[in-house]
């Protein structure tokens, strides 16, 4: 964004939760993040100043808002999920849709979302993940006026774009989620900036699963981004705007551990400060939305909820409109999109 920064951002894990003990947070693989690496997101009324919330985007890379959309509309949408996914068994019985508790008799791997590795077995199961994309009440979600206005004023756009392929993921406990990653790797096609909204569809506590953000992070996705274009000048331009090229891991991202993604990567290409930069969550609401840089690292944190919810969110993604945009991701999300 085209906005300047009129005075330093005091860092955001020390304005918020300041009494609140920091969770014991798991990516998908590996022990326990570092209490000493861990923050918290900063939260933003709904009714600060524009000029703030774009101060915080832009030396955050985030901003976090809070009652965006209508509580009920999100809730509406999380019960018509689990409802139209309940066939699967993911449920505990006697629960309802609308809490979204997890059928803990099941192995974690076999409720897979979008977003893991591995999706789970089974054309019923792949069919229901397809179509609950284009289920009313998450429809009903996507066109929110709440939403699209927000962006639009938030960006200084007249008109935008929802690109029509979105994720609508779920994240059992102790299952498999989305790794260490930054959203450009997926969008490389389109040539003009682009919003990332993450929206959790219903609550989700920091050790839930939701997303964790690796502060102050841009340059580091920058840097990636720009090694890669370097080392991809033999490629074809089909295989350059390819997540998952050869010189990308098998899945696209980044990497699945943050010890190793800390140790191996941040600390050997920007020294100690890089490796020991922190790690921010968030207590979700139903109705927030964490809107973000196209090139801020963040990854899931592994669903460790201790009254069994499943987390539930979708991926959105926001041009201008008559920019120059992906087009590949203006199709409805497909089990076999390539993307």
């Amino acid at each position: 964004m085209a906005v300047a920064v009129q005075q330093p951002s005091v860092p955001a894990h020390e304005l918020v939760y300041e009494r609140q003990q920091l969770p014991k947070l798991r990516s998908n693989h590996g022990p326990c993040v570092d209490a000493s690496s861990v923050g918290w997101m900063q939260e933003t009324s709904v009714d600060t100043p524009l000029e703030e919330m774009r101060r915080r985007f832009n030396t955050d890379g985030y901003v976090f808002i809070k009652h965006l959309i209508p509580r009920e509309t999100v809730l509406d949408s999380r019960e018509e999920y689990f409802a139209h996914l309940a066939p699967t068994h993911i449920l505990k019985a006697g629960t309802s849709p609308r809490d979204g508790i997890f059928n803990d008799a099941d192995d974690p791997e076999t409720h897979n979302g979008v977003g893991a590795t591995r999706l789970p077995d089974g054309v019923d199961r792949l069919d229901l993940l397809e179509s609950a994309h284009v289920l009313p009440k998450y429809d009903e979600l996507l066109k929110h006026d709440s939403l699209h206005s927000f962006v639009r004023r938030f960006m200084g756009w007249k008109n935008d774009v929802l690109l029509t392929r979105t994720l609508l993921r779920h994240n059992v406990p102790n299952g498999f989620s989305t790794g260490i990653h930054y959203d450009k790797l997926f969008l490389r096609k389109g040539e003009s900036e682009f919003l990332t909204a993450w929206v959790p569809i219903g609550d989700c506590t920091a050790e839930g699963g939701g997303l964790m953000y690796l502060e102050n992070s841009q340059d580091i996705g920058r840097n990636v981004e720009a090694d890669f274009v370097k080392r991809a000048e033999h490629f074809t331009p089909e295989e350059r705007i390819n997540a998952f090229n050869a010189n990308m891991a098998r899945d696209g991202q980044l990497a699945h551990n943050v010890d190793d993604f800390r140790r191996d990567y941040l600390a050997g290409q920007f020294g100690r400060n890089g490796g020991k930069r922190r790690w921010l969550a968030g207590n979700f609401e139903a109705g927030d939305v964490v809107f973000h840089n196209e090139y801020l690292i963040h990854g899931a944190v592994k669903n460790q909820d201790p009254e069994g919810r499943i987390r539930l969110s979708t991926d959105l993604r926001f041009y201008e409109e008559g920019s120059s945009l992906d087009e590949r991701w203006m199709k409805v999300w497909k089990r076999d999109d390539g993307l």
